[in-house]
């Protein structure tokens, strides 16, 4: 046997063990296997969507204009406080989108207009005889709205992390719409009094001088929560509490969660944080977020500093500390920055969780649906059928068509079949019904590159070629043919996927993995069968 048919051999082998391995937890198998098996090798395989299981589809409409006007009374009610910081004897106010100053004399109206300058230069201005006004430029008008989304995505995203939800599905529609599907939800109402609560931000200091701080794990797995606060909690002193910081694993992508104590007292909340943006450290190059507080939170965070050098401030939203850095000095003047190296990406979640905190966006329900799992149930049942109806009706037609070659070309059926779950397993991809139809269509496209070669071996055999010869000049001359057809339905999948919703985008996935994975069983499956036939001895007789 030539070595590239024996390399094809190991790879058809390999892949189909790695493809059982991912799909194994959707088999009865699973619960039989060992625990080290279960935390070490692939433990999700593939999730039912909504549609199949049942559950809770909401869509929110954030309200972008909301956030903007919020925007600008923060920038009214922190511009009072620094006029009167710089004794600048100018009445500032709220009027609709804009933010009117109207100074005592000229001499304000001018150290009126440079403070602004300076803390708003992105304002666009305009004077209605001595009364200044100012307004959020578009630009900035549009990343609020922006960020607006965004931050009501991650309080989402908190919620129903603490509902307990198994695969949400949650994304961005539109400019300012949020769809949340909930598959298996039992309590709908209550899952939607959950995601609509306000995020709660906090600041708190670290007790690290308390010795149940030297006795707790600097790590443990996320369900292991429960247990290390029953472990501790008759430990824990009075005015302390224990909270989690979720720590992912930049190189395996492990999560885990270190448990931190600190002192209950809440010192600062986010109502009085204005604004988290990502910045660069010029010296190290290296991603930080700065942070401004109002006038009133600027005063309490800077006493908190001055009080607790040395020791660290823990940021929480919603119960999860984000970030626990040491405070190395006092910090004045409302601005301040959270460093630690972070990567780029990190530094972003972590602007947004601050800022969903500080400025939480109104929404309102535009869809609110629960969907019952009969017609799932129904929908699987259904497709289980209608897959093994059309596979058998293809394995027969195959053989009866194309006799011992159509023989292969089931072999290469079912390798795809194989494969395709896997692969789908290996994505943790989400099964819905449009998903089962891809499936379904997979299974009869599998066949058809296998249609085309034999066609041509077919006629190179007509041709006087012998059956060897027909085969690969079979292969050789239908390849471009099949992977031109390939190409452009992958095309076509690649725009369901980037123009559609869940379920359409459901489908794109399962066709684009079903049409990659029916070239290699096509061209690398079916061609090392033949392979190995013509490796043995001579076949006079092909039979096709």
């Amino acid at each position: 046997m030539k070595k590239g048919v024996l390399w094809r051999i190991v790879l058809i082998a390999l892949t189909v063990v790695i493809a059982a391995v991912f799909f194994l937890p959707n088999t009865p198998l699973f619960q039989g296997m060992p625990e080290w098996w279960k935390k070490i090798m692939p433990n999700k395989g593939i999730v039912m969507g909504l549609d199949l299981q049942g559950g809770l589809h909401l869509v929110f409409e954030v309200e972008g204009e909301k956030a903007v006007e919020i925007a600008t009374e923060r920038i009214a009610s922190s511009l009072s406080g620094v006029f009167e910081r710089k004794k600048i004897q100018a009445g500032v106010k709220k009027d609709g989108m804009f933010v009117v100053v109207t100074p005592a004399d000229a001499p304000a109206a001018l150290n009126a207009r440079k403070t602004m300058q300076e803390m708003y230069p992105s304002m666009t201005f305009s004077q209605d005889k001595d009364v200044l006004k100012y307004k959020i430029s578009e630009t900035e008008r549009k990343r609020i709205k922006d960020t607006a989304t965004d931050q009501v995505l991650e309080v989402i995203r908190n919620r129903i992390d603490q509902f307990g939800v198994a695969e949400p599905i949650i994304h961005r529609q539109g400019e300012n719409e949020i769809v949340v599907q909930l598959p298996g939800v039992k309590d709908p109402k209550r899952a939607v009094e959950i995601i609509g609560k306000t995020a709660q931000l906090e600041f708190k200091i670290v007790d690290d001088e308390s010795s149940l701080a030297a006795e707790m794990p600097p790590s443990i797995m996320p369900e292991e929560e429960i247990q290390l606060l029953e472990k501790f909690k008759n430990k824990i002193p009075e005015g302390d509490e224990i909270l989690f910081q979720r720590v992912a694993n930049k190189e395996t992508g492990v999560v885990t969660k270190r448990p931190i104590l600190l002192k209950k007292e809440t010192l600062l909340s986010g109502d009085l944080l204005t604004e988290a943006r990502v910045s660069i450290d010029e010296r190290f190059s290296e991603p930080y977020v700065s942070i401004k507080f109002s006038s009133t939170g600027a005063k309490i965070f800077e006493d908190i500093t001055a009080q607790n050098v040395k020791k660290r401030l823990a940021i929480i939203l919603d119960k999860n500390v984000y970030s626990a850095p040491v405070i190395q000095e006092r910090i004045g003047g409302g601005d301040a920055q959270i460093s630690g190296g972070f990567a780029m990406e990190e530094a972003k979640d972590l602007a947004i969780v601050l800022r969903a905190g500080a400025l939480p966006a109104p929404v309102k329900t535009l869809q609110n649906v629960t969907v019952g799992p009969s017609l799932g149930r129904d929908s699987i049942e259904a497709g289980k059928m209608a897959g093994l109806v059309g596979t058998i009706l293809v394995v027969i037609f195959m053989i009866f068509y194309y006799r011992l070659s159509g023989v292969v070309a089931d072999f290469a059926l079912v390798l795809n079949i194989l494969l395709l779950l896997g692969a789908m397993a290996s994505l943790n991809a989400t099964l819905t019904m449009p998903g089962i139809a891809g499936i379904i269509l997979a299974i009869g496209m599998a066949v058809d590159s296998n249609v085309l070669m034999f066609e041509r071996m077919r006629e190179e055999i007509r041709g006087g070629k012998t059956p060897k010869a027909a085969v690969e000049s079979g292969y050789k001359k239908a390849f471009w043919t099949i992977f031109d057809s390939h190409v452009t339905t992958l095309i076509t999948a690649a725009v369901l996927f980037q123009f559609g919703t869940g379920p359409i985008k459901g489908f794109a996935v399962t066709l684009s993995l079903g049409v990659a994975i029916n070239l290699f069983t096509a061209l690398i499956g079916t061609k090392t069968v033949f392979d190995i036939i013509h490796s043995r001895k001579e076949i006079k007789r092909l039979s096709i």
